[in-house]
């Protein structure tokens, strides 16, 4: 009973591991790409991860889903209750979440 606190202690090591290693990893391509509009930075990400020179292919497919992203419309929830096919899904999904959080599955 009295090494419960080596326990809680223990998750300090990959903590710390972790605070180290992070300065050291690359930043997504994605995220160079969409967010920082870098795009030499995001190539040069690319071709590290994929490990060939011409990632233009890739570039250009990320571009393309950020358009068809920018492209899609929102909707609320109200509208998707409305929507008589979406319905009996959110219905169930949230009564099965509810279901989760009422029998204390979460806890354990």
């Amino acid at each position: 009973e009295s090494r419960w606190p080596f326990l809680f202690g223990a998750i300090i090591v990959p903590s710390l591991i972790q605070a180290v290693i992070l300065p050291f990893l690359p930043e997504s391509p994605r995220y160079l790409l969409l967010e920082k509009h870098n795009t030499s930075k995001a190539e040069k990400a690319f071709q590290r991860f994929l490990g060939k020179d011409d990632v233009s292919h890739e570039i250009e497919e990320v571009l393309a889903e950020s358009r068809v992203q920018r492209n899609t419309k929102m909707v609320s929830v109200l509208q998707l209750l409305r929507t008589r096919a979406l319905r009996w899904q959110i219905v169930t999904v949230v009564v099965t979440m509810g279901c989760y959080q009422l029998c204390g599955l979460n806890a354990v």
